[in-house]
């Protein structure tokens, strides 16, 4: 996910609108429509929060989806919004954060902002909070649902509805000062405060990381991603940072966030390197006060558009507390949850020698020519979130070599459509236990389910490999592409679909399909 405006958003242009993931506007102004499959079973279950549970694990416990009775999931519903919302911006997707399921209700937003509740059973729409502001930066947006209300964002504010009316408690549009970026992220609530954070601030301090009060919208603290200048090096000056993935809330009183990159490019890193403090890194606050407690970057000095930006994940290795990140560096770390020390690192995916040039050039050891070529690419190694459970870390990575023509250029072009591979990593030494190839971009993300890790393709394919050997036993298709994670509650698959007319793909309106087991 690139950083930065405006050359962010010709990034978007050049990058996302091209290849076609990721997403971007969806727009409604009509309610959408509920086709269902009386035949059947009723979808049933929660899934509480943006990765299954306050831990991040993306990991469907109580659901009773196996290898056992996978084959048999049907389809018992789809909402889907009007064919406007993919006509107005081809070559994008139209939802690309993953629904919430509660007290039998599914709360989504689309990407012009818009959020919907649809009754879990039926996939009715009970009611829908219009804000028709189109998303600018991709998303990946969504909700979150707490003690009755529902939390949300536009771009330059935050939001708090009724969970059972979708009549608004509160609207705050006052968080974000110029320069500091905009809301990307789908929020974390819990304790009483609301976790946000901005994307790509355009200034120095870059995006912000904020908790707000859940009883009235009012900030409670923000925490600058970048340092505005890093001592004995040169101030920082471009925009960088901000988070645009759902937080790591901890038992022990803290948040993390993984953040972005510093988007600078290659002849500004050779010329002023710096670590550039706190981009590419996994940060740990005090969630009462913000205060920071510890940060491990990945990347220092990167120029290769590789955020650690990957919604930290609850674990713990050798009888102690460890969380989980990675990002488009195409790596897994493995940190002490108390003091951020490596325990453990693996790359997974396909790379290059491109992975030592940030350091190189920090070293003011690196020369380097344009064209060059990068793997990872910009949307490249750990894109999206993923999974621990079991003794085991599930990633899906993508394999997409990018080339920048010019040394002046923070972003390049893909070379192909890319491919992807899902990874099982042991959470005690970061081995790797298989690797399994898939033949499309693996953009869903890893959600487990008994003894299977589901992810979505792309091309618009739901997929489950075999937790114990990686062998792909269950290909489903889709009604279009899928660029979004999935839920999954105790019988359902709720699996969030999206339009881009891109690679060969015929685009369609954008729905939400629920896949249920007898």
């Amino acid at each position: 996910m690139g950083t930065g405006k405006p050359a962010r958003a010709h990034a978007r242009v050049a990058v996302f609108v091209t290849v076609g993931v990721l997403a971007a506007a969806c727009s409604s102004s009509s309610t959408g429509t509920t086709v269902r499959n009386p035949r059947s079973a009723a979808p049933a279950g929660s899934w509480l929060y943006p990765n299954g549970d306050l831990a991040n694990t993306r990991d469907a416990v109580g659901s009773m989806i196996s290898s056992a009775n996978v084959s048999r999931l049907q389809q018992a519903w789809t909402f889907t919004l009007p064919a406007a919302a993919v006509a107005a911006a081809p070559g994008y997707g139209s939802l690309s954060a993953v629904p919430i399921v509660a007290n039998g209700v599914v709360y989504l937003q689309d990407l012009d902002e818009n959020v919907y509740a649809l009754a879990l059973a039926t996939g009715k729409l009970k009611w829908e909070y219009q804000v028709n502001t189109p998303e600018k930066s991709g998303g990946p947006d969504g909700v979150a649902v707490a003690d009755g209300v529902v939390y949300g964002a536009t771009s330059t504010a935050a939001f708090a509805l009724n969970a059972k009316t979708g009549k608004a408690i509160w609207f705050n549009g006052h968080l974000l000062s110029s320069g500091q970026g905009a809301f990307d992220i789908q929020p974390q609530v819990t304790g009483g405060r609301v976790y946000l954070a901005s994307a790509y601030g355009l200034g120095p301090g870059g995006g912000v990381l904020l908790a707000l009060s859940a009883a009235t919208g009012a900030p409670l603290w923000k925490f600058n991603t970048v340092l505005r200048s890093n001592p004995g090096v040169r101030a920082v000056k471009a925009g960088s940072g901000g988070a645009w993935e759902t937080p790591l809330v901890g038992s022990d009183g803290s948040v993390t966030f993984g953040i972005g990159n510093p988007y600078q490019n290659a002849a500004s890193a050779i010329a002023g390197p710096s670590p550039q403090l706190y981009t590419d890194s996994d940060v740990n606050l005090d969630a009462a006060t913000g205060r920071l407690h510890w940060y491990y970057q990945g990347v220092p000095n990167d120029f290769l558009d590789h955020d650690m930006q990957a919604s930290p994940i609850t674990a713990t290795i050798n009888g102690a507390p460890a969380v989980i990140g990675g990002g488009k560096m195409g790596v897994v770390y493995a940190m002490d949850a108390h003091t951020g020390h490596l325990i453990w690192q693996t790359p997974v995916g396909q790379h290059s020698s491109s992975d030592n040039y940030p350091r190189r050039a920090l070293q003011h050891r690196l020369t380097l020519k344009a064209p060059y070529t990068i793997l990872p690419g910009d949307l490249g190694g750990v894109l999206t979130n993923m999974a621990v459970a079991g003794g085991s870390v599930y990633v899906a990575t993508i394999d997409m070599p990018f080339t920048l023509p010019k040394m002046t250029l923070p972003l390049g072009i893909p070379d192909g459509h890319g491919t992807g591979e899902v990874v099982a990593l042991s959470l005690a030494t970061g081995q790797v236990e298989w690797d399994t190839r898939v033949p499309a971009m693996p953009l869903g993300g890893t959600t487990v389910s008994g003894n299977l890790v589901f992810t979505t393709l792309y091309t618009g394919v739901l997929i489950a490999l075999d937790r114990a050997t990686g062998k792909v036993v269950y290909r489903h298709p889709l009604p279009t592409s899928a660029n979004s994670p999935i839920a999954i509650t105790t019988n359902t698959v709720l699996v969030p679909v999206g339009g881009p007319s891109a690679l060969g793909l015929t685009g369609g309106s954008p729905q939400l399909v629920a896949y249920t087991v007898p």
